[in-house]
């Protein structure tokens, strides 16, 4: 089985050196690396160069166009029988491909989907950030934990599906949440994803709190959206980090009246603070793993509660559900 590694990127060329490093120290070589440049102002063709003796590796530049377009333009170029989509911010462990080869060697499927870690070198505040991601108090069992409280959607910083499923389905869309609804489409065309939990990636994901707040922030906006496209597909679950919002604003200002009423809230942000010294056995990390958690909870909540008041209540996105279904990828 050949595998493409197709990896987007815009202005990265310290995060692909750190990248195609790490594909150089594979410990089974049976795949091509392509990367597209979309558009970037601060291109990585030196940090590709370096690398051109080591790797199979094709690098082709492209007019600004989106992450999805990017990802479709590598797809058509690939060679290989199964997709692998990592972020330009991703280092992948040495077994990554060997193991995602015995993997499927031993139970193919066509769609999967592993999940992601905080590597030695990530700065406290990355390491911060991967807790409140993948923990099972914040959402991490939608993402893929240990424990899921929905079925398992594969994102792009670690998913791959074969050339039969690009055949079918056809490409990405360029959209926010733009994974979320791949996944949705495979599995409408009948395949299930498979959750590799061996097959794993360090993510660096964003570097301060501000930019943190703003992706999850859009996360919670376009969670509505992939509701307007897939009708009945937002879940009990999806509604969680809004009624934690609306919640604690809710016992916040009843505090003032009845102290005792933000009990429940305190002790909820002891048992994060607590689970993830824990977990980064580090009181430092953990206790910004705190903050990163609540930006996390605090930031996608607000998001769904602007965008379903907006575009559900007060019904304004039916045009750009109309314009995301004319911007299909292949």
């Amino acid at each position: 089985m050949t595998f493409s590694i197709i990896i987007p990127v815009y202005n990265r060329p310290d995060e692909i050196a750190d990248l195609l490093e790490s594909l150089c120290q594979q410990s089974d070589k049976g795949f091509e690396t392509i990367i597209v440049e979309d558009g970037s102002t601060v291109r990585c063709i030196d940090q590709v160069r370096e690398h051109d003796n080591d790797l199979d590796i094709q690098y082709f530049y492209k007019e600004n166009e989106g992450r999805s377009i990017a990802r479709n333009y590598g797809m058509e170029r690939a060679k290989g029988e199964y997709f692998i989509f990592v972020d330009s911010d991703c280092i992948l462990p040495p077994q990554y491909i060997a193991t995602l080869r015995q993997q499927l060697s031993g139970d193919y499927t066509d769609f999967f989907g592993g999940p992601d870690a905080a590597h030695d070198s990530f700065s406290d505040t990355q390491k911060a950030i991967n807790y409140a991601m993948t923990a099972f108090l914040t959402t991490g069992g939608i993402r893929g934990g240990k424990v899921q409280m929905e079925k398992f959607v594969p994102r792009t910083f670690n998913m791959g599906f074969s050339r039969q499923v690009y055949d079918r389905v056809g490409g990405f869309r360029e959209m926010f949440s733009e994974d979320i609804d791949m996944s949705t489409r495979i599995r409408n065309a009948g395949f299930s994803p498979r959750l590799i939990r061996d097959v794993y990636v360090y993510h660096k994901r964003r570097g301060n709190l501000r930019k943190f707040w703003r992706q999850v922030h859009i996360f919670g906006m376009s969670r509505i959206t992939l509701q307007l496209l897939y009708p009945g597909s937002m879940k009990a679950v999806h509604w969680m980090p809004a009624l934690f919002t609306l919640g604690s604003a809710a016992l916040i200002i009843a505090s003032f009246w009845l102290p005792w009423t933000l009990i429940p809230l305190v002790l909820y942000i002891l048992a994060l603070w607590i689970d993830a010294i824990r977990k980064t056995k580090s009181l430092k990390i953990g206790s910004k793993a705190v903050i990163a958690a609540l930006i996390q909870l605090y930031g996608y909540g607000t998001g769904f509660i602007r965008a379903y008041i907006w575009k559900i209540l007060l019904r304004h996105g039916r045009d750009e559900q109309q314009e995301i279904e004319l911007r299909k990828g292949k």
